[in-house]
């Protein structure tokens, strides 16, 4: 592993200042404008994480929700028996874990298969604990009563999101990364070269899964009642995948481009229209497909290109006859 480089210090630098700026919300407001910031850290830290994964790999993900899921009932299940620092890390091994076992029997097909499959599995999850909870404890929620603040719960997620950066920057640096990088420009190519490319798949989903489990602890205490339906919102899949493709995929930053006019649109239609999020979510699907395919920051990075490129030469006489 060769040491940091001048850019990477630098991005890291300002980074950390960004990170900085971002933690002094709290202090200025503790109303609107603070839930606001959660919601906002929220799908930064949910964005980063999946892109994380789906970033290298080009495998569209829609089992966020099945993992976010997993974290808060981590946390309403065991609130009463383990302290709540506790039981972060355990939403993370929960969350790990099972996409562990999706990843070993879904990464080895890739395409629409996988987005299907990703799709189903926060509905089955969601009707297999429906049904424990109806037919074991007769009630449909549970409570998570904690001391926690929503200002403790933005500085959590900003943690998360710092550490989902860190986590991403060390898997470049590592075989791990090389491998990943050699399997988004052609995985065929990759196992030819001896790259197991299955459990380097497996080993990136089930890192990207902890860190969303961690998210949905974290957020548990702010929704104080846990139901199925809402822990395991398809929702939260669709729009994950839409912020993180809005701001684009080349880079781990780039999802936070798309996070924040996303989240701030809205949470301007859920208040004003909140009949017609999943219009606003189904036209801004197709308006990125089509218009925007590789992000804000992938058209921005052709322009870069396209300005940088050197003049054609003039053409002379005798390629002009």
């Amino acid at each position: 592993m060769s040491g940091v480089t001048r850019s990477e210090a630098g991005a890291g630098l300002l980074g950390l200042a960004m990170a900085a700026a971002a933690a002094c919300l709290p202090l200025l407001d503790q109303g609107y404008y603070l839930s606001l910031g959660v919601n906002i850290m929220l799908y930064a830290a949910l964005c980063t994480a999946w892109t994380l994964f789906s970033g290298p790999t080009h495998y569209i993900s829609l089992a966020t929700a099945a993992f976010f899921g997993l974290g808060t009932y981590a946390v309403a299940l065991f609130i009463e028996v383990l302290p709540y620092p506790a039981l972060i890390p355990l939403a993370a091994l929960a969350a790990a874990t099972l996409a562990g076992l999706v990843g070993a029997a879904t990464l080895r097909i890739s395409g629409v298969y996988f987005v299907i499959f990703t799709l189903g599995l926060a509905e089955l999850v969601r009707q297999i604990v429906t049904w424990g909870q109806t037919n074991f404890s007769n009630r449909l929620g549970l409570y998570v009563f904690t001391d926690l603040r929503e200002m403790h719960i933005y500085w959590m997620l900003l943690a998360l999101t710092v550490a989902v950066f860190l986590a991403g920057w060390l898997v470049n640096r590592s075989r791990l990364g090389f491998a990943l990088s050699i399997i988004g420009n052609d995985e065929t190519v990759a196992r030819h070269v001896g790259i197991d490319t299955a459990r380097a798949k497996i080993v990136l989903f089930m890192i990207s899964g902890a860190f969303i489990g961690m998210a949905g602890a974290i957020m548990a205490p702010r929704y104080a009642y846990i139901e199925a339906p809402s822990a395991f919102n398809p929702m939260i899949s669709f729009l994950t995948v839409i912020m993180a493709l809005l701001g684009g995929t080349r880079r781990l930053w780039g999802p936070l481009v798309g996070v924040i006019p996303f989240a701030i649109l809205m949470d301007f239609v859920s208040g004003r229209f909140p009949n017609h999020t999943s219009i606003v979510i189904g036209v801004a699907f197709l308006a990125i497909v089509y218009l925007l395919p590789e992000g804000v920051t992938g058209r921005l990075e052709q322009l870069r290109t396209r300005l940088r490129a050197p003049p054609a030469p003039p053409a002379t006489l005798e390629q002009s006859a």
